[in-house]
């Protein structure tokens, strides 16, 4: 199997690397070449200065004939368009990395959709956002790409693209040693205890998002990726080490809209399992950290 894996060096990309490689595909990664991971392993690598968020346009070694594309960083409309154009007919299944900021129970949590909560846990089929951008005008905070981000946008380009196979995976919030480490999605939240955000460790999700790469029953599908089980922020801590000091204050969001994913579609069809235990990986990590 020929791989292109688009942002593959950091974090979770790196993770999705390794375990293709490991399966015995032939990998390569695109990227500008300023980062990378001691996990990686021998690969090919295409650097180019034009691999920065929004990748609008791909190099001409790149246009050769892969079995699955996997977008790791498609922010937006321009850039998920621009991997669709440029591989619809060059490869059987372009694979994209979303997240579960797409669905309007983040718009109510967030406060820029005014309504009654969702019903949770969230299915594939679970009411989209209605206002796009969601992070317009967190450009300092973010980067330049938050004007512009949306991933309903970047789902909407790839599946309307003529001629081109696709699979997106609707991620939770992710952890593990390289990023979120820290866990402060949650110890920062031990004041709203009652809470619940799906997490998923990056181990787990990097083996979701190869099993939609190639699964043939993943053709063509939205999937949910994250922990089988969400529970409460004071469930989580009451398992994980205490920290000293006060009690954050949490984000000025409604927290009476709880952010839980449905992991059913993608365990049930795909036959996907965790490979690490979600509760005792966030307790060694926490370990770790303290």
């Amino acid at each position: 199997m020929k791989a292109l894996v688009i942002g593959g060096t950091r974090f979770i990309g790196a993770h999705v690397v390794r375990r293709l490689h490991d399966a015995g595909a032939q990998v390569t990664a695109f990227h500008r070449g300023t980062s990378s991971n001691p996990i990686l392993p021998e690969i090919e690598h295409v650097l180019d200065a034009s691999a920065e968020y929004p990748i609008t346009a791909f190099p001409a070694d790149l246009m050769r004939d892969w079995d699955i594309v996997i977008h790791m960083v498609a922010m937006g409309e321009a850039d998920a368009d621009a991997a669709a154009r440029s591989f619809a007919g060059r490869t059987g299944r372009l694979v994209l990395v979303s997240s579960c900021d797409v669905y309007r129970a983040y718009g109510r949590l967030m406060k820029t959709e005014p309504g009654p909560q969702e019903a949770v846990p969230l299915r594939e089929d679970a009411p989209l956002r209605s206002v796009l951008y969601p992070y317009r005008g967190m450009e300092a905070q973010l980067g330049t790409y938050a004007h512009d981000y949306d991933k309903i946008l970047a789902e909407r380009a790839v599946q309307n693209r003529p001629g081109l196979d696709w699979t997106i995976l609707r991620l939770p919030k992710v952890y593990g040693p390289e990023d979120n480490s820290d866990l402060s999605t949650v110890y920062n939240f031990a004041g709203v205890p009652g809470w619940r955000w799906t997490h998923g460790h990056v181990e787990n999700v990097a083996a979701a998002i190869v099993a939609g790469a190639s699964h043939p029953k993943a053709r063509n599908a939205v999937f949910n990726v994250g922990e089988e089980v969400t529970p409460t922020v004071g469930e989580r801590l009451a398992s994980l080490p205490a920290r000293n000091g006060e009690t954050p204050v949490p984000p000025p969001f409604d927290y009476r809209q709880h952010l839980v994913l449905d992991t059913g579609k993608i365990r049930v069809e795909l036959g996907c399992t965790d490979v690490v235990d979600e509760r005792t990986a966030m307790a060694e990590l926490a370990l770790r950290n303290s």
